[in-house]
């Protein structure tokens, strides 16, 4: 066998660092300005209870909760009875209680202060004549910025809630009145086309004669003994409903 040559091996000669740079480094870690990451919780903020009706806890046994189906809802240690959003919260009051209790009301608020921008009272009505303490209640909520809300029975309540949650990001829009898309609507409209015939003179020829098919048969002399209309404005309509929709064609010179 041939001899073979004993291989040195030695680790690699670690780098020179300048002993002025470790001295200068050593001295940064003991001053103010060095602190080690601590590992500790994320700080990213939890927005996971915004999407969830908050309840308060003294609202257990509240028969109003178990018609809360609709959106998702949890107990929570806050000042209202019911968060449904950011801004947004409600007081529950029965007017059995408030009346059993009448200072009941007064210290809720006084807790609230003036926190949340839509502020509820929603009014469970559980008694036969409620007239004498519903005023007393708006007084309050006027006074306090309170917006009053009535519910004839726990079912009612709940879905006041709900639909407070429901809406809470939606657009005013969604819950504007949509009226106009009715075909009676669009006839009233239809006739307020006619000059000098106003909403309530549409309104008065409809519920006197029924339907446009019957008032276009009416002559304008039984027109013009509606309220409002005359005898002026009922020629008016009945020429303008017995104008033909298409005009006749010129006759073609030869």
């Amino acid at each position: 066998m041939e001899d073979t040559d004993e291989i040195n091996i030695s680790p690699p000669k670690q780098p020179k660092v300048d002993s002025s740079f470790q001295d200068a480094f050593s001295e940064l870690k003991k001053s103010e300005f060095f602190k080690e990451a601590v590992p500790g919780p994320s700080k990213t903020k939890d927005t996971s209870k915004f999407n969830t009706l908050l309840v308060n806890l003294k609202q257990k046994g509240n028969p109003l909760l178990k018609f809360i189906t609709n959106v998702p809802w949890e107990y929570s240690e806050i000042v209202p009875d019911y968060v449904m959003g950011k801004t947004c919260c409600a007081l529950f009051l029965s007017i059995r209680y408030h009346q059993l209790n009448p200072d009941y009301i007064h210290e809720r608020l006084k807790a609230l202060g003036n926190a949340y921008n839509l502020r509820v009272l929603l009014v469970q009505v559980d008694m036969a004549d409620p007239l004498h303490t519903l005023k007393h209640l708006t007084r309050i909520c006027i006074l306090a910025d309170l917006t009053l809300m009535l519910a004839w029975n726990a079912e009612d309540a709940g879905r006041i809630i709900e639909t407070y949650k429901i809406y809470e990001n939606k657009p005013p829009d969604a819950i504007m009145d949509r009226s106009e898309t009715a075909p009676y609507q669009k006839l009233v409209n239809s006739l307020t086309t006619i000059r000098s015939v106003n909403k309530t003179d549409a309104t008065t020829l409809l519920s006197t004669f029924g339907t446009l098919s019957d008032l276009i048969k009416v002559e304008p002399e039984l027109l013009a003994l509606c309220p409002g209309i005359g005898m002026q404005k009922a020629e008016r309509i009945y020429k303008t409903l017995h104008e033909p929709f298409l005009r006749a064609p010129k006759p073609v010179k030869k």
